[in-house]
């Protein structure tokens, strides 16, 4: 027991022998005084130019160091400056080998980062270029150092967890300049403070961070400050940031010259060992967008599985724009983007997040569903119910110069001239064939009344998928003007000069509201039918129409020609036959028939009809012409085949020489500027009318001639016949 003592003694003496040869030391020698070794050594062993300017000091309880006006200079140029750096520690933890700061003081940093033209950085230049033999040596060193390590050690060989206090931290007027001369680009950090206390893992401890940020292209500044309790704990596995604030206030060209406020607060905690992360109270702030959320996160993998959720509460748009500096979005009714919201709960099994009871507002339209998105083949799958949507209320407004009547010569020759430019410029894709190949969709859609070009779209219903680049749209339906309509689109992707297919049905829809919605075309009336099968192939709105192929059947039952009396065009016709004048003057502005058909068989920009038939009050209309597309014309032959009486007027009396000839009719002109004056009587095709007319009253007259011969025949046969009876009748009674 004496020897344990006596060792024990004689640790303890060495220590203090140690503690007093240190404590000599520091009060003895000067550090400054050995100033010019230290610039050597640094100069000597990297490309700076050290300078240190202010006084070095030293302290043995606590033990520390202090160094001020340091500067450290690179090709003639300041690289790095420190006005003051302060260290201290406590001796005694040392002891006790649980190290304790005391005091870590950093004031006055300058740091300056510079990319040259070619690329390169001046931080690389720190240390001078090794000789390519000194360079070989150290990689062979390296790598035989590296065969010599042993292997690590298992789990249950690992360290005592760290133990760390640290009694102040404070860092202040920091400030890093970075500038990129190849791309003009330039980065300042600057009012960089560090404030932080009583850090002890496993605790908590407050910490506050200001600063200011600056960039050239785009000019941009931030001025942020962030405070907030943080917690470690001793493994430095588990983290835990509480009570956070944080507030950046922003400006320059991104956002017009304004300033905007972004803020963050809330709690947060992860844990690195068991992969758990978790954000409470969550919220974060946009000028005048807010998002509040909840969220646990578990598993930090390929495939985490997410709880939780989101909420952003009702904003304007139209006031977030403002704010932020944009342009307003061009809407006709100015009361539009003023109410938006969005919430969902959040689930889902791991790699899948699923959104639940997922709610949309868009001013007063509200969609309600679920959604998911695959993080292992980013699929995704959407189902969303709307109630009613008014899409005219989004659209751009018409532009004064659409709503004035008439316009100068000057303005018309600008529009004609841009509209020429227009379609001279060259034409772009109209779909990123990569991205659609990538495409993983199931989506269904509904919406239970949509207003859209005025026109009005009840229960529509919409299914789509994508898959390796094929695009269906399954169904695509809804109840349109006392009708119904359904379609199906499908695009195959996968090669650069993508494959379309389009078939609609559309039963018994309403002509006449659905053209004045529509266009404020009011020339037809009817119950439309239509069968659509199209096919097409191309990347472009051009190339699509030339090479659409397909047909359209239509027929419309119990319909009107409306502003255009094809009666009186025949009756036209009929009084120039029957060599007379007619008398009615109210024919009235419509042309009612009882069933019209016909087949469109498309060929590019050319629709082509050879088969239209309409049944007519004592005629019918027969026909067949083209339409086309690209130009916006008409050229139609029509034929007014009478079959019976056709109006009161004595003059279009329906006699033996016109029935079943045909009055002509022709429809030519471009559709999309007079629809109502495409259609009149066609006087150069009526001379092979009156032809057929004039051989007509020919064939009457020596029908008449031939049954008067015939007549008389007949008589002069028939008195013969009594006379010579009569005869025979009497010398047989004698």
């Amino acid at each position: 027991m004496k020897a344990v003592r006596y060792l024990l003694i004689a640790v303890i003496a060495l220590i203090l022998l140690a503690v007093v040869a240190v404590a000599v030391a520091m009060a003895v020698i000067n550090p400054n005084d050995y100033k010019p070794q230290i610039e050597q050594a640094v100069e000597k062993q990297t490309n700076l130019d050290l300078v240190l300017e202010g006084d070095i000091g030293w302290s043995f309880i606590p033990l520390g160091l202090e160094l001020n006006n340091v500067q450290a200079n690179l090709e003639g140029n300041r690289f790095v400056a420190l006005e003051q750096m302060v260290a201290q520690l406590d001796f005694w933890s040392l002891i006790s080998m649980s190290p304790q700061v005391d005091t870590f003081v950093l004031s006055g940093l300058e740091a300056n980062l510079e990319v040259n033209e070619q690329g390169q950085g001046n931080w690389t230049r720190i240390m001078p270029e090794p000789a390519e033999s000194d360079a070989e040596g150290e990689s062979q060193t390296a790598q035989a150092e590296l065969e010599q390590q042993p292997e690590p050690a298992g789990e249950e060989t690992g360290g005592e967890p760290l133990n760390f206090n640290v009694d102040n931290v404070e860092i202040s007027n920091a400030q890093v300049h970075y500038t990129d001369k190849s791309t003009g680009q330039s980065v300042t950090l600057e009012n960089f403070n560090v404030n932080a206390s009583q850090i002890t893992l496993g605790s908590e401890f407050p910490l506050d961070i200001s600063f200011r940020v600056e960039t050239a292209k785009p000019q941009f500044e931030v001025d942020g400050s962030i405070s907030a309790r943080l917690a470690a704990n001793e493994a430095l596995n588990d983290f835990a940031v509480s009570g956070l604030k944080a507030v950046f206030d922003m400006n320059g060209e991104p956002f017009g010259g304004k300033s905007v406020t972004a803020e963050l607060t809330g709690s947060a905690q992860a844990n690195l060992e068991n992969e758990t992360a978790t954000l409470s109270e969550f919220t974060a702030s946009f000028a005048n967008l807010s998002m509040t959320t909840d969220l646990d996160v578990k598993g930090f993998g390929d495939k985490p599985a997410l709880s939780g959720s989101i909420n952003v509460e009702e904003f304007s748009l139209k006031d977030l724009l403002n704010q932020l500096g944009q342009p307003a979005v061009p809407t006709s009714d100015p009361d539009v983007l003023n109410a938006l919201a969005f919430s969902t709960k959040v689930g889902g099994e791991p790699g899948k997040v699923a959104l639940s009871d997922l709610t949309l507002i868009l001013d007063d339209t509200t969609f309600a569903g679920t959604g998911s998105y695959n993080l292992t083949n980013s699929a995704i799958v959407f189902n969303l119910q709307g109630d009613k949507l008014n899409a005219d209320r989004y659209l751009p407004p018409k532009s004064e110069d659409d709503a004035k009547a008439g316009e100068s010569d000057a303005e018309s020759e600008d529009q004609t001239a841009s509209a020429k430019a227009a379609q001279s410029a060259p034409e772009s894709d109209l779909l990123p064939l990569e991205t659609l190949r990538t495409l993983l969709l199931d989506i269904d859609f509904g919406l239970a009344e949509l207003i859209v070009s005025n026109l009005t779209i009840n229960e529509i219903k919409a299914s789509t998928t994508a898959k390796d680049g094929l695009i269906k749209v399954d169904e695509f339906s809804g109840k349109l003007y006392e009708g119904s309509f359904g379609a199906n689109v499908s695009l195959d992707a996968r090669s650069d000069n993508p494959k379309w297919k389009i078939g609609s049905d559309v039963k018994n829809v309403q002509t006449l509201p659905l053209l004045t919605d529509l266009a404020e075309v009011d020339m037809l009336s009817g119950g439309a039918n239509l069968k659509v099968n199209v096919t097409t192939t191309g990347n472009r709105v051009s190339v699509l129409r030339e090479k659409a192929d397909g047909q359209i059947s239509f027929n419309l039952a119990e319909g009107q020609f409306r502003n255009m009396n094809l009666t009186r065009m025949a009756c036209q016709g009929i009084a120039i036959a029957n060599q007379e004048d007619l008398s009615t003057t109210d024919w009235g502005t419509t042309t009612p028939f009882n069933d019209m058909r016909g087949t469109l068989d498309i060929n590019g920009n050319i629709l082509k009809n050879t088969d239209l038939v309409a049944a007519l009050a004592g005629m019918k209309l027969e026909g067949d012409g083209t339409i086309d597309l690209k130009q916006t014309t008409l050229d139609y032959e029509a034929g007014l085949r009478i079959v019976g009486e056709i109006h009161r007027d004595e003059a279009c009396r329906v006699t033996e020489y016109v029935e079943n000839v045909v009055i002509p009719v022709e429809c030519r002109g471009n559709f999309s500027e007079d629809p109502a004056g495409l259609c009149s009587f066609d006087g150069s095709r009526f001379r092979d009318t009156l032809k057929t007319i004039a051989s007509n009253a020919a064939k009457a007259k020596a029908r008449e001639e031939v049954d008067r011969a015939t007549d008389k025949a007949e008589k002069k046969i028939q008195e013969k016949l009594e006379e010579e009876l009569g005869d025979k009748l009497k010398g047989l009674f004698k």
